[in-house]
């Protein structure tokens, strides 16, 4: 899966110019071309995925590079930048905050406790009352099982220790996050798996065609696991290689299983948390309750942090020193984490997403039914989508050829996009800074299906 991105400038056909998006030069500029070498002869190849856009500046919805020319941003980094690109209040967080401490361990500082104290205030649920701070989402991820089974053991003994986990959930880079992850492709490394993570059937409706949780049920029977030696059930509120909701029915039927016998229920929020699905949590959509909240990405809009959230009765099982992190509570972070969360909250930028989201919803219905021989499936919440791209109508099997080249037509032409994601790599992954406004939206929306149109056959759509 994945391909390299050649560098080889392409000039647009006439230059573009709106309020959003500026392609004077060839793409990528020429002189950019030095950038690149330097880093492909010094990183390891898993580092040429994306699009070879050098980025120089990047301000609220718009990424820019050092000749002028100028995107809109679908990408959000990766899913990071929730409350937009370099917002000046976060900027000045920064700069008060680095001019006087870059660091203090897990000694006290006051950019950490007011991030907690907010956090707690105005983000959590209710029922939970723990923040533990730490960097990345694969690290929180870790976390998270680490206190699942902990817990676990301290109730029932070393033998309730399964983490469950679906199929096609990504949770990491990390070994632990691997072994839990469901996808085989990326544990192909690890010599001895861990046999207490196993993976059930993700029930999406699309690759994962049971939606009943007795298929749920079915998978742990037919891997000899005992429900009563779980630990803690892990999934992705939606995948991050699709934006599918998962069936209410099922979610509450999954609550009530965990319920029954003393699994943790954990939440994968890295991508779907802090407004990305047009409510501050994406599990919110499911109506039941998390015992923990793994979160990343959007908590900042940009700097290193992260998070594992839940109740004490699992979150204190650990003495002093025992649960730390080198780089925990890091107080530039949390200074930039602050100022963000701020903006997501006073400017209503969850119920931006909200409101938004019949535009996007209503574009993905459009693709499915206008290129029904490439797209097997379309959909977003909130203000994310995935369009993935399938060989055939009706197929199942990821086209990343068409999806790669979808991409770099639009970044050509002025929209900000990473490379294809999803199994096989064959998603195209859309997702704005939450701040956008419904004309910045279509826009974009506009520039992909002039990609799409120019590299699949569209079908005639009537009104």
């Amino acid at each position: 899966m994945g391909r390299s991105f050649e560098f080889t400038p392409v000039k647009p056909a006439a230059p573009i110019s709106t309020p959003n998006r500026e392609i004077r030069t060839e793409i990528p500029h020429p002189e950019d071309r030095d950038i690149v070498n330097t880093l492909r002869r010094g990183e390891p190849l898993s580092m040429s995925g994306q699009p070879l856009i050098v980025w120089d500046k990047a301000q609220g919805v718009h990424v820019y590079d050092r000749h002028g020319n100028k995107w809109l941003d679908f990408s959000s980094g990766v899913l990071v930048t929730n409350a937009g690109h370099a917002r000046a209040e976060a900027v000045e967080a920064i700069k008060q905050t680095a001019e006087k401490l870059h660091h203090s361990y897990c000694f006290p500082n006051a950019e950490r406790a007011e991030l907690i104290a907010y956090l707690l205030e105005r983000c959590v649920p209710d029922y939970l009352d723990k923040v533990f701070l730490l960097t990345t989402g694969s690290e929180a991820v870790e976390c998270a099982i680490k206190i699942a089974r902990a817990y676990a053991h301290t109730k029932s003994g070393p033998n309730k220790d399964y983490i469950v986990t679906f199929s096609g959930d990504f949770h990491g880079r990390t070994m632990g996050s691997q072994m839990a992850g469901g996808i085989p492709a990326l544990k192909d490394w690890i010599v001895h798996p861990d046999p207490c993570m196993i993976n059930v059937p993700i029930p999406d409706g699309f690759r994962g065609q049971d939606i009943s949780f007795e298929g749920f049920l079915q998978a742990l029977d037919r891997q000899g696991v005992h429900p009563e030696r779980i630990a803690g059930v892990c999934l992705e509120t939606y995948q991050g290689g699709t934006a599918i909701l998962l069936p209410v029915d099922y979610m509450k039927k999954l609550r009530a299983f965990c319920d029954e016998n003393e699994a943790l229920l954990i939440f994968d929020e890295v991508q779907a948390g802090f407004g990305r699905c047009g409510k501050m949590w994406g599990f919110e959509h499911y109506g039941v309750e998390a015992d923990l909240i793994v979160c990343g990405k959007g908590m900042s809009s940009g700097l290193p942090i992260s998070a594992v959230m839940g109740h004490s009765k699992w979150m204190n099982i650990f003495p002093p020193g025992s649960m730390t992190s080198t780089h925990t509570g890091n107080p530039i972070c949390c200074a930039a984490a602050l100022a963000n969360l701020k903006l997501l909250v006073e400017e209503d930028l969850v119920g931006n997403a909200a409101g938004l989201h019949p535009i996007l919803e209503e574009r993905m219905a459009h693709f499915e039914k206008k290129y029904p021989d490439h797209v097997g499936r379309a959909a977003s919440i909130g203000l994310v989508g995935a369009v993935q791209m399938v060989k055939g109508r009706g197929s199942l099997e990821p086209d990343h050829d068409t999806a790669f080249e979808i991409v770099k037509h639009c970044v050509e032409n002025g929209l900000m996009l990473f490379a294809p994601v999803g199994t096989g790599g064959g998603t195209v992954k859309l997702s704005p800074p939450l701040m956008i406004t419904a004309d910045q939206l279509v826009e974009g929306l506009n520039v992909l299906e002039a990609a799409m149109d120019a590299v699949c056959v569209p079908e005639t759509v009537t009104a």
